[in-house]
């Protein structure tokens, strides 16, 4: 797998930021490389609700917008919520921008699950990890409207940051912070 320089300086970069478990009491920070803001523009599929919000700067991750997203990315079946990996909306930001767009709306298909929610969706289909990394928050499913979700799962594959599922009948794409793998 050839490795860029680009490729290499975000790898030791993340390591760098977010080694170890990701806790609000120690922020994730990100080293300032520009003043820009990081926005998300976000329609989820279940609730109808909208969301547009920056959640970080060039100084770091603001906590308020954090707890939006969390909230909004709540289960949808319970209600419960679970406190997101900020790494998750850098990866979403980093996704849009290489599609060419950072303003693109993405819609929402899940974001996170309970435990319970996770067995009632296993149980009742395929493609359901037993131990998702919806049920640690650290994984969403996405589409975005106007790219071919081929095309997301191809742009989310070249960042390598984490999991890439495609579900081309359910017209989706999943991806999450974990280790890098495709399915």
């Amino acid at each position: 797998m050839p490795w860029s320089l680009r490729s290499i300086y975000h790898s030791i970069l993340l390591s760098l930021v977010f080694l170890g478990p990701v806790s609000r009491a120690i922020e994730p920070k990100a080293q300032v490389v520009s003043n820009d803001l990081y926005r998300l523009h976000f329609f989820h599929t279940h609730t109808r609700e909208r969301l547009n919000i920056v959640y970080r700067d060039g100084e770091g991750y603001n906590q308020d917008s954090l707890a939006r997203l969390d909230s909004y990315l709540r289960d949808h079946r319970t209600g419960e919520i679970h406190e997101f990996d900020p790494r998750l909306f850098d990866l979403l930001h980093e996704l849009t921008a290489m599609l060419g767009n950072p303003d693109l709306e993405i819609d929402v298909v899940c974001g996170y699950r309970t435990p319970w929610s996770n067995e009632f969706l296993r149980t009742r289909g395929r493609g359901v990890a037993r131990h998702s990394l919806h049920m640690q928050a650290m994984a969403i499913d996405i589409r975005v409207p106007g790219i071919p979700t081929a095309q997301l799962r191809d742009v989310a594959l070249a960042l390598h940051r984490g999991g890439v599922g495609y579900y081309p009948a359910s017209d989706f794409v999943h991806v999450d912070v974990g280790r890098v793998r495709r399915w």
